[in-house]
């Protein structure tokens, strides 16, 4: 009787046209790798249903951030783009009228280098340029490598002044009032446009933009978090540590990255304020931050300060990290270590 029942029971759902419910397809994970943003690599990492589907969502990624890329590129103009090379040009002449995407970074820039006590400076372009004049020199001619001239350097730190930066919200308007200044955003804006992008973008992807790696979500329905590797600064094909992320984001600052050679010495790109030379207190500096601008922003900072100091700093920011030191220590903020995966 059972049996007949079943019979039935199927033969319902089917002249009713109803249907069992189907078996959901396990979706599988691909990758998008763009060499068009920021000068450095990015890659999008996600699941879907298809391949199809997941390019789309992360051409979406890639459009954001290029005109985040375009707004804030000190090197390149673009036509209809007001951009900061735009306000470099028109430095003692004359405000310009930027996007609000720009007023905002800005204002959240000058925020940064109050909490750093100047640390992360914007308004060091000048100096910045003359390390990354010398350092592309460099590498094309490394027999020829040269350092930045001591004399030009003192000179270019005398307009580094934030107050010489005037925004103007109501007018949107940015204006450098010393002819002389330099706006360069490379310590804050690629994170800070990661971050203004994964706030909109699908979840469950993991955005890597240069080594700042944001993570929109887990990976996955059932809250699998992502793995991320901590580089070894003696050997960047290991890892120390690998991490779970499943929000937030990931950034290192190593001595390292951007590199060029003169006399035999390693030069990085990472310029202290104070001494004008790239600093030499840390190997690495790994941060974890649910923010990825003020991941950028702390991860550069913690490298050019003392250990007691980023201390201070994370706590505020409630944010984690690693200090790899010139001798190879390795340190960890207090909650650091939840986020190894063991």
């Amino acid at each position: 009787m059972k049996k007949r029942l079943s019979i039935l029971l199927i033969l319902t759902l089917l002249l009713t046209g109803c249907s069992l419910p189907a078996v959901k397809a396990e979706q599988k994970q691909y990758t998008a790798t763009f060499l068009t943003l920021f000068d450095t690599v990015t890659t999008i990492v996600g699941r879907s249903d298809s391949e199809e589907a997941f390019f789309e969502k992360a051409r979406g990624v890639h459009d954001q951030l290029l005109e985040y890329h375009q707004l804030f590129d000190i090197y390149h103009s673009y036509e209809g783009v007001h951009n900061l090379k735009e306000v470099n040009d028109n430095a003692g002449i004359s405000p310009v009228e930027v996007d609000q995407r720009i007023i905002d970074l800005l204002i959240e820039c000058k925020q940064i280098y109050e909490d750093t006590n100047g640390k992360v400076n914007i308004a060091m372009g000048s100096v910045l340029g003359l390390w990354h004049e010398a350092r592309d020199f460099g590498r094309n001619n490394p027999q020829d490598s040269y350092l930045p001239d001591a004399g030009k350097l003192a000179a270019a730190s005398e307009h580094m002044d934030m107050d010489m930066l005037i925004i103007d919200e109501e007018a949107s308007t940015v204006f450098l009032k010393d002819e002389s200044m330099s706006l360069d955003v490379g310590a804050i804006a690629k994170g800070w446009s990661v971050q203004k992008v994964s706030e909109v973008a699908p979840k469950g992807l993991l955005i890597s933009v240069g080594g700042n790696v944001c993570a929109t979500g887990p990976k996955d329905e059932n809250g699998t978090p992502w793995v991320v590797g901590v580089q070894d600064p003696d050997d960047t094909q290991k890892y120390l540590h690998t991490l779970y992320l499943s929000g937030g984001s990931v950034v290192t600052s190593g001595d390292y990255q951007r590199t060029y050679m003169v006399d035999g010495k390693l030069y990085h790109h990472i310029i202290d304020p104070q001494t004008l030379y790239p600093a030499e207190n840390y190997r690495a500096v790994t941060v974890i931050c649910p923010d990825s601008g003020l991941a950028d922003a702390l991860s550069t900072a913690l490298f050019l300060m003392s250990m007691e100091e980023g201390l201070k700093l994370l706590e505020k920011f409630d944010s984690e990290a690693i200090w790899i030191g010139s001798e190879g220590t390795i340190s960890y903020s207090p909650g650091f270590e939840k986020y190894i995966r063991k």
